[in-house]
């Protein structure tokens, strides 16, 4: 192999490992952001005293 091919390579895994990276990052990110969505959500607020209906048909 010539030193050509070997510096290609070589540059070649940095991309991949890069990419691979980001990759890992982003799906990281994007897990974090829904759980946060999720715990942002507002909870339907219920007045107390108010019995609310069972339907259980």
């Amino acid at each position: 192999m010539s030193r050509t091919d070997e510096v290609v390579s070589r540059a070649l895994a940095v991309v991949a490992a890069s990419r691979a990276l980001r990759e890992k990052h982003e799906k990281h990110r994007r897990e974090v952001y829904k759980r946060v969505q999720i715990a942002s959500l507002k909870r339907p607020s219920i007045p107390k005293g108010i019995q609310l209906r069972l339907n259980l048909q």
